[in-house]
């Protein structure tokens, strides 16, 4: 079979591995469809090159369908449609111990600390399948994940239901926000420097400011009556996106951070402490933003097909990096691993 591995200094090469069988509690997925995201982009660049191994198969956002199932697997056929929450974890670590085992401090992260799904077979275990009803595309399934992670950041802020939000940055996690936030109610305002990404959210029916067009707190201001908006989040991972963020909060509003920024950024702790802000920190998901996730897809509330910005086949697998790396109005790219019935 055909695998896209990423062997060091931006190099992705596709070559012939072997498709062994999956083991006890594994099944073996035919991958349809993997999506290019930031963090492969990161180790593209070598950002994570101590964290890799080489050559590395990466990709954790995917669709696909039951190929071979493993000794001992129960409550799945051969043919479902499925995608994959790609964290393992410890279980005995003080996070674990502590109900909170999506961040255990010993997490693999499937995809980056182990290998993914940028090949046309993959064994995984049993316990991270998460199914696909039929009326999703395999294209959008492949959107999941990516969903997942905008769940649950709008999980961490609490209920929204009529309140405002501003999203700092429309990139495609910062739309993916801005839509499950609109689902669950909230108002919604978007922040983008970049025009094309503007346009896009424009598009979906969101209100977006440019930051550069008299500054985020003051459109805030004015879009609030002066209350300011009740929940921010930064998704931009730059300072001055922290700083509109922070800065258009209202009185006890909630900062979710969402964005990865370096170790040090400087922070108005003055203004924490003034307005008795509340600073939250998203980092992945559990099962019940998967579950969440797949709903908002079925119910078209997550606009999937728009999106999507281009298909690569799983041949140029380097051509998706490099075009979700240049930008250009791109959203989501994702390669076809061949196991699409779409």
């Amino acid at each position: 079979m055909r695998a896209a591995r990423y062997v060091g200094h931006g190099g992705i090469e596709v070559t012939e591995v072997e498709a062994g069988p999956p083991g006890p509690g594994e099944v073996q997925l035919a991958v349809a469809y993997t999506g290019i995201c930031g963090t492969d982009l990161h180790v593209l660049h070598g950002a994570m090159d101590a964290r890799v191994t080489l050559p590395a198969v990466l990709g954790h956002e995917m669709s696909g369908r039951i190929a071979a199932l493993g000794a001992d697997v129960t409550g799945w056929a051969v043919g479902d449609a499925v995608t994959v929450m790609p964290l393992r974890w410890c279980g005995t670590c003080p996070a674990c111990a502590a109900g909170n085992s999506h961040i255990c401090q010993r997490l693999d992260f499937v995809g980056i600390d182990s290998p993914g799904s940028l090949q046309e077979r993959w064994n995984v275990p049993a316990g991270l399948l998460v199914g696909l009803p039929p009326g999703i595309p395999l294209a959008h399934g492949a959107l999941v994940e990516p969903t997942a992670v905008a769940v649950h950041d709008v999980r961490r802020a609490g209920p929204v239901a009529g309140q405002q939000a501003l999203v700092v940055g429309a990139g495609p996690i910062g739309v993916l926000i801005a839509c499950v936030a609109r689902a669950e109610g909230a108002r919604v305002l978007l922040a983008e420097v970049d025009p094309g990404r503007r346009a896009f959210a424009e598009r979906l029916g969101f209100e977006v400011v440019d930051p550069s067009d008299g500054g985020v707190p003051e459109h805030v201001d004015s879009w609030t009556a002066g209350a300011g908006a009740q929940v921010a989040f930064e998704v931009s991972s730059s300072q001055p996106g922290l700083d509109a963020a922070l800065a258009s909060l209202g009185v006890r509003g909630r900062l979710v951070v969402v964005g990865i920024h370096p170790p040090q950024r400087q922070i108005d702790l003055f203004r924490v402490f003034w307005r008795e802000l509340t600073l939250l920190g998203a980092r992945v998901y559990q099962r019940q933003d998967f579950e969440r996730a797949v709903a908002l897809i079925a119910d078209e509330a997550i606009p999937a097909a728009e999106l999507i910005s281009r298909i690569e086949p799983l041949a140029t697998a380097e051509a998706a990096f490099h075009s979700l790396a240049e930008g250009q109005g791109v959203m989501k790219v994702l390669v076809d691993c061949g196991g699409s019935d779409d």
